[in-house]
């Protein structure tokens, strides 16, 4: 205990000083306000390869804004002088990628109503630089967007709003390469660092500054993407949110003939193998360390670029996961710790969980990270009971700090992950891991092993607790083995000890595990494209004391 007692000192001390450091440098920019000199000219609007909504944009023209799940009509008044639904829907207002679905609309009106909200901003938050419009990832977003969308919103713009957008834009620039060094640590730092590579090509800039700018994208290229093409994070999602920012401006820099960052071509060579590890063939990618619901269409716009080309790895070393795949069928396994400090705070405690996927359909998932709601329902979303993984006395497996100044990061982890792959002679590909996030609490050690046999028609499962190290066991303590059905699957009990699994199209699957009761039970899915819904999980309880071990099956039936 007094190991996680100074890891957490630690980290309450470089959060505090991390504050402190951008206390005094918003400080400064305040002071220095005046000498922001505004550009004259955009260069060039790099492409925005996110999907575009024409509905979003009618729905904006009606003074209706449609975002993070919720909508806020403003009957002609400016979004920002209103109380906003949520803090999700407040971070997607003031980053602006909104603006990419008013290109669905050519009009004037358009450009004016778009020109409108941006001028609001600039009116009301261009100067105070506090609150969430001024959050690192915000307002990188925000940045990326404004340069983006400017021949949108700057469609027919009189001579005044030219000169505030472009004193704003230089202003947001400064403000961001002040902050870099104290952002939080993972996707935001890197979102900042693109951010501040679009603005040097975008904008007028000196030879020096474009190159520092991709230096500094390069640093992060070469330590947040790791040699396997995983992020840091083990979020499966953010390596596609930095590609769809990625590519366009790898594309700028080629067509303006600038010198293209050193780590950059390959970065990006590296992370679409592991876009493909993680992807069921539904086209979604595997719920993972905080990730959710992905759209089809801005999964297939990065995809498009991918010249790599090749199968799925069968494992990612370094992000630490493993893959089985044989005939229709996909398992993916998360078998490492989460990531470390503050990159822990969107980590979730699923370690040895898995999913399956059988063709077009997802049989067994992770609850996923919700897309919209609050924060107690994504802290909900990252304990060990939402992942389709072994609890004991449901707890979690990684312990989840409630300060929010430290912003919910992990303290006593899993520390331990062994991992052990191999293959029969007939074909069965296998994983065996365990982990140890059980053994300071319980004196137990979790150990799973997954076997797809050679025509992807039967996943084997093995469960065990292990007594292993000082304190024992404790007595009494009742595990359960959870595995958490896709809301599209159809459920239905067969005997005690086995459940049918039924697809949308008919396939179907039985999950089976003899001699134990297998319970179907109410669930919820965070990650549904639509918001929270209801779903179904399979259970086993079991005692480790009278009952170490459990098998389990999942065989194609039709």
């Amino acid at each position: 205990m007094q190991i996680f007692g100074r890891r957490l000192s630690g980290l309450y001390v470089r959060e505090a000083w991390r504050r402190i450091v951008r206390r005094v440098a918003l400080l400064r920019l305040r002071l220095f306000r005046h000498t922001v000199r505004a550009p004259e000219r955009l260069i060039v609007a790099p492409t925005d390869l996110r999907s575009i909504d024409p509905f979003v944009a009618d729905e904006i023209l009606a003074d209706r804004f449609p975002l993070a799940g919720r909508l806020l009509e403003t009957h002609g008044k400016s979004p920002f002088s209103l109380s906003l639904p949520s803090r999700t829907f407040a971070s997607r207002l003031h980053g602006f990628g909104w603006l990419r679905h008013m290109r669905a609309n050519k009009s004037e009106a358009a450009a004016a109503a778009a020109r409108s909200v941006v001028n609001d901003w600039i009116a009301i938050h261009g100067r105070r630089v506090t609150g969430i419009a001024w959050e690192p990832d915000v307002a990188a977003q925000r940045l990326i967007a404004w340069l983006s969308h400017s021949p949108v919103l700057l469609q027919s713009g009189d001579r005044g709003f030219y000169r505030r957008f472009m004193r704003s834009l230089a202003f947001q620039v400064r403000y961001l390469r002040r902050i870099a060094p104290v952002a939080p640590d993972g996707e935001v730092l890197f979102r900042i660092r693109i951010a501040l590579a679009v603005a040097s090509v975008a904008m007028p800039a000196r030879p020096s500054v474009i190159r520092r700018a991709g230096q500094d994208l390069d640093r992060e290229i070469d330590r947040q993407i790791l040699a396997d093409g995983g992020h840091i994070s083990r979020n499966p999602r953010v390596g596609l949110e930095l590609l769809l920012d990625l590519l366009p401006l790898r594309q700028t820099y080629v067509n303006l003939g600038h010198d293209v960052p050193v780590r950059l071509i390959p970065g990006i060579d590296r992370m679409y193998p592991a876009l493909r590890f993680f992807r069921h063939q539904d086209g979604d990618l595997a719920l993972f360390n905080g990730a959710t619901s992905t759209p089809a269409g801005e999964l297939l716009s990065v995809l498009r670029y991918d010249e790599t080309g090749g199968q799925p790895f069968k494992a990612m070393p370094q992000t630490r996961y493993q893959r089985l795949a044989s005939g229709k069928s996909v398992v993916i396994a998360d078998t490492g710790p989460p990531a470390p400090g503050g990159l822990s705070a969107t980590a979730h405690a699923g370690c040895l969980s898995f999913e399956m996927s059988s063709g077009r359909h997802r049989l067994i998932v992770n609850s996923g990270s919700p897309k919209f709601a609050g924060r107690r329902y994504a802290q909900m979303a990252r304990a060990t009971a939402a992942h389709s993984t072994v609890t004991l006395d449901d707890t979690s497996s990684s312990r989840i700090t409630q300060s929010a100044f430290l912003g919910h990061v992990m303290t006593e982890t899993v520390h331990s992950v062994t991992v052990e792959r191999g293959e029969t002679e007939d074909g069965r590909d296998s994983v065996k891991a365990s982990h140890d996030g059980y053994l300071r609490s319980f004196g137990i050690v979790h150990e799973r092993e997954l076997t797809l046999n050679a025509t992807g028609t039967i996943l084997t499962g093995r469960d065990r607790l292990v007594a292993e190290g000082e304190p024992r066991p404790k007595k009494g303590v009742q595990a359960t083995a959870r595995f958490h059905v896709h809301p599209a699957i159809n459920l239905q009990q067969t005997e005690r000890e086995s459940v049918l699994l039924t697809t949308p199209d008919g396939e179907t699957w039985l999950f089976s595990s003899p001699g134990n009761d297998v319970v179907v039970a109410e669930d919820v899915f965070f990650a549904d494209a639509s918001g929270i819904c209801a779903s179904e999980q399979i259970e086993i309880a079991f005692s480790p004391e009278a009952k170490p071990e459990i098998r389990w099956f999942l065989s194609r039936r039709s």
